[in-house]
């Protein structure tokens, strides 16, 4: 398929609006998908040059969360490998189960979030005593998370964030930075099965990925500079957004 030369740009911006939301709340998909969809590149490649351009975004969103001193080692490797594995058990499973159950029950699992976050608006505001071990939250949430991600994936990022502002007893502003180490690597394991099979449209991808850069750098310095206050009036509008999305997709 051959494109014209305006599309790269907007591409471009498009890349780099859905990095910046990403960086700060997740669901950047919800934007730069529905585009490579629209210049009609068929869903197999559309989804796998989606996660190709992302994982750029979501690299220089950890690498500066790791400059500002909010990712901890020991709470982030473990969960690193569970997630990896995960990742690579919900793809594989993809082929043999029909997803169509979770896909109805998701939206409602999110609608819950939305609400936790709407009453209660000082969730995530400061730490708190972690109520799982490093170890058990590695295995169960980084499993759990990663198998759901290869799997189906659509709001990954909200019950990562929800996971380690309730369990490990982060606030919002090191949730986030430790959501996209767990997202960044569920992206790396699934772009290199993509790669292998020759799925990912570079030129796009790559066009998407530039923007990306910039959009991730830009959102993640208003989660350092802004805090728990930053992130969470994004993360409630992403969270409403994608619900709205899947269950018109689902249920109409």
């Amino acid at each position: 398929m051959h494109f014209p030369w305006w599309l790269y740009p907007l591409l471009f911006a498009t890349g780099l609006g859905a990095g910046f939301v990403d960086a700060i709340a997740g669901g950047g998909g919800l934007i730069t998908v529905p585009v490579l969809l629209a210049t009609g590149l068929p869903p197999q490649i559309a989804i796998a040059t989606n996660r190709f351009q992302s994982s750029f975004g979501t690299a220089m969103a950890t690498w500066s969360y790791h400059r500002a001193g909010l990712l901890a080692g020991r709470k982030l490797w473990l969960g690193v490998a569970f997630t990896a594995v995960g990742a690579v058990l919900g793809a594989l499973t993809l082929s043999h189960v029909d997803a169509l159950w979770l896909k109805r029950l998701i939206p409602f699992l999110l609608l819950a979030i939305a609400a936790l976050l709407w009453f209660k608006p000082d969730l995530g505001g400061r730490p708190h005593p972690a109520r799982w071990s490093v170890t058990a939250f590695a295995v169960v949430i980084g499993l759990g998370l990663g198998f759901y991600d290869g799997f189906f994936g659509p709001g990954t990022g909200t019950f990562w964030t929800m996971a380690c502002v309730l369990l490990l007893g982060l606030d919002l502003r090191a949730a986030t930075a430790h959501t996209k180490v767990m997202n960044l690597t569920s992206n790396v394991t699934s772009v290199v099965v993509y790669l292998a099979m020759g799925l990912v449209r570079f030129d796009l991808g790559l066009a998407m990925a530039a923007g990306q850069l910039i959009g991730g750098r830009l959102g993640s310095r208003v989660v350092v500079k802004g805090g728990a206050k930053a992130v969470r009036p994004v993360l409630l509008t992403v969270v409403l957004v994608l619900t709205a999305k899947l269950l018109w997709d689902n249920f109409r």
